[in-house]
């Protein structure tokens, strides 16, 4: 029995065609059930939904960044040495004078990511990550914070980023299942990043859409679905993530935290705010976030210009050429009602923010020059 899908409609072949006959009347069938399903609305699945703006409103490229960039959040996307070359093209092409990357590695690993980046040691910032080995054993801290000082003195230039979605820290291998960052085991760690004048890049919780009901009444639904979490047995929810990320922030007051993707917040960005006026040594980045806060461009501009000296570019996307012309657009231009479905999934539009000048040169890097050069 042969199996084939054509636009994602099942079909089920007992036979093969045995004649012309059979072959022209099975290609009219189809040609009139996929005509029907394609004027038909109720057919069409919201995975599928593209829509396209028709809007006669202006329409700005911008191909290289209005000021030198600083992009806080990247990974080690370079796969290979043209993977990097390729990387610094694009990188002079945006106007991104420097990439941090979030390694998440200790050991041999982050040994490695050091030596293949380092061909362009000066656009390249190295971040390492947390051994949490033998977490729940008493020696943990004080074996951590020895390979945290290996990292550093092997090149690392911060941590990050640590994860925790609700279920404990889990980016920097092996997981910590169950411990979060205000766990008092972490304390040792942080007061050394303090003493040794690295921020630590921490991811905690998912845009608060992850979180909510999968069902007719969530508006982010097309994303949100990936990467649900309301489904997962004894997780912490946002409101509960929060609180730990500002336990943190208390416990340890001397260690520069950059919170990565606003603290997950875009949906309010009070939230994040109240911490910001709270905490000095409390930073944000912008990473993988534009399709959450483009959205409300009044809001987020007003909240760019208050906390205009807190916050820092980043992409988390990619080394994509127009992935960082899609980002200076929504930063630094007015327009209104476009899309870009190669990196954003909601079924929204996404809008300019039109940011004063004064507030860019602080978010694309004088704000991260601050925080690296300590």
């Amino acid at each position: 029995m042969n199996h084939f899908t054509i636009n994602k409609y099942p079909f089920i072949l007992s036979e093969i065609f045995i004649d012309m006959k059979t072959a022209l009347t099975f290609s009219l069938f189809l040609f009139s059930f996929l005509a029907i399903a394609q004027e038909d609305p109720g057919r069409i699945l919201l995975n599928d939904y593209r829509p396209v703006s028709i809007y006669n409103v202006p329409a700005t490229t911008v191909d290289k960044a209005a000021y030198p960039v600083i992009d806080m959040h990247s990974h080690p996307y370079a796969e290979s040495a043209e993977d990097l070359d390729r990387w610094i093209e694009n990188m002079d092409a945006a106007g991104i004078q420097k990439s941090i990357i979030m390694t998440m590695a200790y050991g041999a690993e982050f040994d490695s990511l050091v030596q293949a980046f380092s061909k362009y040691k000066d656009r390249f910032d190295l971040w390492c990550g947390f051994d949490y080995t033998g977490y729940n054993d008493p020696g943990f801290p004080e074996n951590a914070v020895k390979e945290l000082e290996r990292c550093y003195r092997a090149g690392a230039k911060g941590v990050g980023e640590l994860g925790d979605k609700g279920k404990g820290l889990f980016y920097c291998k092996p997981s910590a299942w169950g411990m979060h960052s205000d766990d008092d085991r972490m304390i040792p760690l942080f007061s050394k990043c303090a003493e040794l004048n690295l921020p630590v890049n921490i991811h905690i919780a998912e845009p608060k859409w992850m979180f909510e009901k999968m069902d007719e009444t969530n508006d982010g639904l097309m994303n949100a679905y990936k990467w649900r979490l309301d489904n997962k047995e004894g997780i912490i929810d946002h409101e509960g993530l929060m609180v730990i990320l500002e336990n943190t922030l208390k416990k340890n007051p001397n260690t520069t935290f950059i919170a990565c993707h606003l603290a997950n917040c875009c949906y309010d960005l009070s939230i994040v705010g109240g911490f910001l006026d709270k905490y000095p040594n409390f930073h944000i980045d912008i990473g993988a976030r534009f399709g959450e806060f483009s959205p409300i461009p009044k809001a987020t501009n007003a909240f760019f210009i208050k906390y205009q000296d807190r916050i820092v570019y980043g992409t988390d996307m990619g080394i994509d050429l127009n992935m960082y012309r899609t980002t200076f657009r929504i930063l630094e231009t007015a327009d209104e009602h476009f899309y870009d479905h190669d990196r954003f999934s909601y079924h929204w539009p996404l809008y300019g923010l039109d940011l004063p000048d004064v507030v860019l040169k602080k978010v694309y890097n004088g704000n991260a020059n601050m925080l690296i050069a300590k």
